[in-house]
Order: C-alpha cells, then sequence, then structure tokens
C-alpha cells in the first residue's frame, strides 16, 4: 500500500514537472511580448520599457526565469499579473467558483443523462432505442463544443429569446437564483454533452459485459425478480470500471470549459486563461495551467484509491 502511494506519488511530480517545463517554454518562446501594450502608451521611452521588463523579471535569461518561478511557486509565491498586479492566486480565485459551479452543474448532468442512456440502452441491447442512442452519442462526440454552444445561443436566446446568450447574471441588476439558474443552464448544457456521450456508452458496455457473466444467468435461473438483479448484481458490479471515468471527467470538463466560458463569456478560468494568453500575462497562464495540472493528477490519485477500496479483489490482494 505504502509502495503504491508512493509510486503514484512520484508519477505525479514527474507530470508537474514536465507540464510545467513545456508549457514555461511554449509561453515564453510564443510570438508577442507583455511589454506591447505598455509600449503604445503616449510617451513611453525605452528607458522606461526597460524599468517594467526588468521589473517583470523578463531582462534574464529563460532558464533562470523559469527557477526563479519554480522557486517562488514551492514557497507559495506564484508570482504577480502582469495586467493588474495581483497575487496570481488571488485572480485565481477569484474565477475558480464560477468555473466549479459550471462544471459541477455539468458534471452532474452528463452523470445522470448519460448513465441513464447507457444502463436503458443495455436492458434493451439490438433496440431500435439502443441504436438511436449510440448514433446520437457518436454524433455528440463528433461535433466541437464551440458549435452546440452558437447553434444553443441562435436558437434559444437569439430566435427564441428564452434564455440569455452569455455572462454570469443580468448586468446592471440585483443579483437572484432565478436569473442566475437561466444564466447558468445554456452553458452547462453544452459543456454536458460531449461528457453525456462518453457516460452513455461507457456505462452501457460496462452493464453490457455484466448481463453476460454467468452468475447473472444463475441469478435468473434462481427466479430472482427483474428488479433485484439489476440493481443488486448488475449495476453493483458496473460501478467499478465507472468510477475511472469519473475521475477523467474532472481534466475533460476543464478543457471543455476554456471554449464554454468564452462561447457564453462566462467569468471562470478558462476564459481568464484565454485572456492571459492573449496579453501575454504569463504568471497567471503559468498559474491556471499548474492548478489544473494538480487537479487532473490528484483526481487520477483519488480516482485509483476509491477504485482500490471498491473492487473487493484488490482489498484481498492487499491483505
Amino acid at each position: 500500500m505504502t509502495e503504491t502511494f508512493v509510486s503514484r506519488l512520484v508519477r505525479m511530480v514527474v507530470t508537474l514537472a514536465i507540464v510545467s517545463v513545456t508549457g514555461f517554454l511554449l509561453l515564453h518562446l510564443a510570438p508577442g511580448d507583455p511589454l506591447a501594450q505598455f509600449a503604445l502608451s503616449p510617451g513611453m521611452t525605452a528607458t522606461q520599457l526597460g524599468v517594467i521588463r526588468h521589473q517583470m523579471g523578463l531582462d534574464v535569461p529563460l532558464p533562470l526565469q523559469y527557477l526563479i518561478w519554480v522557486k517562488g511557486l514551492l514557497v507559495g509565491d506564484w508570482g504577480r499579473s502582469f495586467r493588474d498586479h495581483q497575487p496570481v492566486l488571488t485572480v485565481i480565485f477569484g474565477h475558480l467558483g464560477a468555473t466549479l459551479e459550471l462544471a459541477g452543474t455539468a458534471s452532474l448532468l452528463a452523470t445522470w443523462v448519460g448513465a441513464s442512456m447507457g444502463m436503458y440502452g443495455a436492458f434493451r441491447q439490438g433496440s431500435r432505442t439502443d441504436t438511436l442512442m449510440t448514433v446520437l452519442s457518436v454524433v455528440l462526440l463528433s461535433i466541437p463544443t464551440f458549435w452546440f454552444g452558437l447553434v444553443f445561443i441562435s436558437l434559444f436566446s437569439v430566435r427564441l429569446g428564452w434564455l440569455p446568450s452569455g455572462n454570469i447574471h443580468a448586468v446592471g441588476g440585483a443579483f437572484s437564483l432565478g436569473d442566475y439558474l437561466r444564466h447558468l443552464l445554456l452553458p452547462a448544457v453544452v459543456l454536458a454533452l460531449g461528457s453525456t456521450a462518453i457516460w452513455s456508452r461507457y456505462t452501457r458496455n460496462a452493464v453490457a459485459e455484466v448481463l453476460g457473466q454467468d452468475y447473472i444467468r444463475t441469478a435468473r435461473a434462481k427466479g430472482l425478480s427483474p428488479r433485484r438483479i439489476r440493481y443488486r448484481h448488475v449495476l453493483r458490479n458496473a460501478l467499478l470500471p465507472m468510477i475511472t471515468l469519473a475521475g477523467l471527467q474532472l481534466p475533460t470538463l476543464l478543457s471543455g470549459a476554456l471554449v464554454t466560458e468564452t462561447v457564453f463569456t462566462w467569468p471562470g478560468i478558462g476564459r481568464l486563461f484565454l485572456d492571459s494568453l492573449e496579453y501575454r500575462d504569463y504568471p497567471v497562464a503559468m498559474g491556471i495551467l499548474m492548478f489544473s495540472a494538480v487537479l487532473a493528477t490528484f483526481g487520477s490519485i483519488v480516482t485509483d484509491a476509491l477504485y482500490a477500496v471498491a473492487d473487493p479483489r484488490l482489498r484481498a490482494g492487499r491483505q
């Protein structure tokens, strides 16, 4: 058990190191200069630009910049934003809540709808409904998220006028739960579409595999009711592989939030990340990249731990 935990921890550290080096190099070697916005200011001189570059720490060699950044990261100093000069963690946490609300709602929708579709198709294999849901899942996985976002905005916001096209609440109005939910619905549904298809196919395959096992046929031969077989034996055993899928949804939703938050002008870290890339705000971009990487790797470790707890074969192996 201890060796397994240590090996996972080592893999996590190696993964974060690779992400940090790759992200740092790509950001700093990409075309563009963080000082471009300052250079456009009237009366800005070369001397003043040199002072600003020094304050940003961009006047030293790139390897040294990376080492300085890593040193600060390890002691909890993630740097300051080039745009508003606030601490990076303050900027990230200021937008994190909106992303968690959107991703959490999308995750619940995708799990509930997708798992229900998968179970329905597995219990009715070969039916027209099963075929229809298979085709629907392929379509949802094939079409990019931004296309669904634009179509939903055009239909439900522009033509029908049922739901707002963006933002987290009405501009200039007082906060209300109903208004917030109306703004949340469209982006949450769009973000959930791809994950719904994944949950549907994964659940269907897991349940169908369990239905073909000998102990299911034995339970039927004993005269157990279909309801008891379904919930006591099938779903209980099909749950194990779905635990892994649940852990993989976190990075999927975070990456999907980049597009969804941009299309719906949702003020989360996905939109913040794209804005930081546009303005060459290296500290914020790297902060979001590392924060997301930590969440993804930690989620993978938690998933492995839950799988080990839920699977009696692994528990017996440890004993």
